[in-house]
């Protein structure tokens, strides 16, 4: 039994995209290769075969995960969720107490995370540290560099 993984319908459509290039670009490519090098003559000393026989393996097994992942996803319903508190896809417009700095993240499932992009994972240091609160609360949060004061600013949502 496979974990239950959190995405966006974002997020599932990319798995969906990756899956269906290596199922209708990648698998006839190496299944060419593969007649390819069988046509060379004795597989027993073909190190092409062997070589793409090996690729397909991987791929294959690559497709396998990716279906299973596909199956376990569950999308998360924004509609339900509270918008006082932030949570996971809460949009978090924060100001780092010692130095006054703002800063501005979007708290996203683990897999979603680009932190250019300002989409922080749901695992790290300071969305756990943020998980809960609302606009208005400091919290104090452990990072590797040591300890941030940030205060809560503003909680919004894509959808709201």
């Amino acid at each position: 039994m496979s974990d239950i993984r959190y995405y966006t319908e974002e997020g599932l459509q990319k798995l969906k995209d990756e899956l269906n290039h290596l199922i209708n670009v990648e698998r006839p490519a190496i299944s060419r290769q593969i007649a390819e090098a069988r046509d060379k003559g004795d597989l027993s000393e073909n190190a092409e075969y062997d070589a793409a026989k090996e690729a397909q393996g991987m791929l294959e097994m690559k497709i396998s995960k990716l279906q299973e992942l596909i199956r376990n996803v569950r999308v998360i319903d924004e509609s339900k969720m509270d918008d006082s508190k932030i949570l996971i896809m809460s949009t978090v417009k924060l100001k780092n107490s010692k130095t006054g700095a703002s800063m501005k993240y979007t708290i996203v499932p683990e897999k979603e995370a680009d932190i250019r992009a300002g989409k922080i994972s749901v695992t790290s240091p300071i969305a756990k540290g943020l998980l809960g609160k609302k606009e208005g609360e400091k919290a104090e949060i452990e990072v590797p560099a040591g300890k941030l004061n940030l205060e809560i600013v503003e909680i919004t949502r894509e959808g709201s």
